[in-house]
């Protein structure tokens, strides 16, 4: 947060205009109890993340619901920077998540938003870790749309679009996109659950994107073994005999 005396800087994150609108409004009339600096505003998690990377921020008024990015992924994503902000969320009324929220111990706003809600939340923000994230995912299950690492302080997105393939090695998980690779640590496991027949399995330590197989084919001098391609690659992606006949049932079923 920042230092004593000085205004809290807030970045406002919603889809829609008029959210915006209301929250500075509000924000406004708070200003003889909390003193803040609104510092943008973000209709998506990807505007929003990219102006958290530009400016100090000290808290972020994150909607859940919004297209593409929505506000939890956005907040992992955010989680990754050096200081990372302090998260509000916001959201229409929904039982199960404000249920979620108050076992996490994580501040929320009800919209509409009233002005003592909104100076108590901003007085408590607190940072959310990785566990408090995932729990609240639970609640509201959605595949992230880009994987996301820390380099040399700043954060990259990956889209999950762009992906070909993700392998396990060690304690890290290669990304492998079209232009480069890239180092996480995730569990292979975890992401096949998170984007279901989008990656296949073609081995124990290897997901492939689904749309992006050319050809599937046979190790000359070798019956059982196969290997993969996948557009504009000539690398060779092997294929082990237990994943074979499931992804040749796969690829068949769309």
């Amino acid at each position: 947060m920042n230092a004593p005396n000085l205004p809290l800087r807030v970045l406002i994150v919603d889809d829609e205009a008029p959210a915006r609108h209301r929250l500075r409004d509000v924000l406004a009339d708070c200003v003889g109890q909390l003193q803040v600096d609104i510092v943008g505003e973000a209709d998506n998690g990807l505007d929003a993340l990219s102006q958290a990377q530009q400016q100090p921020v000290d808290a972020v008024l994150l909607d859940i619901r919004m297209p593409g990015m929505d506000g939890l992924e956005c907040a992992a994503h955010l989680n990754r920077l050096p200081a990372p902000p302090a998260i509000v969320f916001s959201t229409a009324y929904d039982a199960y998540a404000c249920q979620a929220f108050d076992l996490n111990a994580v501040d929320y706003l009800l919209k509409p938003v009233r002005a003592d809600r909104l100076v108590r939340a901003l007085s408590r923000a607190h940072r959310l870790n990785a566990t408090t994230l995932e729990h609240l995912r639970e609640v509201h299950p959605k595949a992230r749309t880009h994987l996301s690492v820390n380099e040399k302080g700043r954060i990259v997105l990956i889209p999950v679009a762009d992906i070909l393939y993700l392998k396990a090695e060690l304690k890290y998980v290669t990304v492998r996109t079209a232009a480069r690779e890239f180092l996480i640590e995730e569990s292979l496991t975890r992401l096949e659950n998170e984007f279901g027949d989008a990656f296949l399995r073609i081995h124990r330590n290897c997901l492939v994107a689904r749309v992006r197989i050319r050809e599937i084919g046979k190790l000359p001098g070798d019956d059982d073994g196969h290997f993969l391609k996948l557009d504009g690659q000539d690398e060779r992606l092997m294929v082990s005999r237990r994943q074979y006949t499931a992804l040749r049932e796969k690829i068949r079923a769309f």
